[in-house]
Parts: structure tokens; sequence; C-alpha cells
């Protein structure tokens, strides 16, 4: 039917760990090593959950944490993985080590997405936002490419700024014959030997 809960809930401590609990923690990891968290708080005499036991030791007391602020370096490999990723923390703490996943949640939400955001840059699609021009007004500096009613506007960078999609007319409507032969199949192969 389901998991038996972790601890008694009448039984355990809540909210702030004191130094004499942390000491406890750290002593039987250090003679037993990270084992069953549900039967740890137990065998090292705490009146805590397991699970609580668990992101205390993961998330603040591992020899091996970083402690400090994040350097330019990891903000920017952040950066990189995030846009690779998305927002999958757990993935990124294991490529910086001594990071935790919730600090790094912590750090973007928090420091690294404002930044992006004052840059002009979407922290969702990493890609500089435009929101300098009016949705009807096409500003001088840019080109317009359109394909049936909708516009992508450029700007002399080349970024994409955005997309406005007129309301198509009756008259707007180009024929099947009148659009250019588009060949949509795309095809990986190995490169050819020269």
């Amino acid at each position: 039917m389901g998991r038996s809960p972790c601890c008694e809930k009448g039984h355990t401590n809540k909210g702030a760990w004191t130094k004499e609990e942390d000491d406890r923690l750290r002593a039987y990891i250090k003679a037993h090593g990270e084992g069953c968290w549900r039967s740890l708080p137990k065998a090292a005499g705490l009146l805590r959950c397991g699970k609580s036991c668990r992101l205390r030791w993961i998330n603040y007391l591992r020899p091996d944490l970083k402690r400090g602020n994040f350097t330019d370096e990891e903000d920017e490999f952040i950066i990189k993985l995030h846009s690779l990723l998305g927002n999958k923390w757990s993935l990124i703490a294991g490529k910086l080590p001594g990071r935790t996943d919730n600090e790094i949640k912590n750090y973007w939400n928090t420091h690294i997405r404002r930044r992006l955001i004052d840059r002009g840059i979407d922290p969702t699609t990493h890609r500089r936002s435009c929101n300098d021009h009016a949705p009807t007004a096409v500003p001088e500096t840019t080109q317009t490419i359109s394909f049936c009613g909708a516009k992508d506007y450029y700007k002399e960078d080349g970024n994409a700024c955005g997309i406005l999609y007129n309301k198509l007319e009756e008259n707007d409507i180009v024929d099947q014959e009148q659009r250019p032969d588009l060949n949509l199949e795309l095809r990986i192969s190995p490169p050819r030997p020269q």
C-alpha cells in the first residue's frame, strides 16, 4: 500500500539543528559511513527524522562542501549548463564539485536570473530579449523576414528580437505555387570522404 512513516512524528525534534546534534551526526557518519537514513537517527541517538538527517548531511555538514560566494567562473559555468540542461539542478550540481543542487537553484533564482534579465537576456531561453519596439512598428535598425503573415524582427547584430503576427486578410493568403519550395526533410549522415 505504501511505505510506513520514517519516524514517529511525536518523538522527533523539528526546527533548527543544535551544535550537539550536528556533532552526533558527523561522528556517526565518520564511524559508520552513509547508509540507511531511516535507521540512522535512532542508532546515532538523535531525535530526528531520517530525511532530516540526510538533508542536514548533504546540504550542510559534508566535509567536501564549498563555503562562501560563487566565483565568476562558477557563475558562467552555471549559465552554460542551465542553457543546456534547463532547471535540472542535480545534474548541474554534479558538474560543480562542492556545491549542492539546492544551493545552485537558490543562487540562480536570487542572483543569476536577475543579472541576465538586467543584461536583456531571457533566463529561460538564454536569448536576447527585445522589448525596445512596439509590436506594430518596426524599428529602423531592423530587417523584416515574413512568411504567411508572421514577421520576425532582427536587430542589426542578427539576434532575433520578436515575432509579430499580423491578422491575415483573404488577399494575404499565398497560393502554394507562389511559396518558395521548402525542403524540411533533415538527415544526418557521416561526412563524405574527400
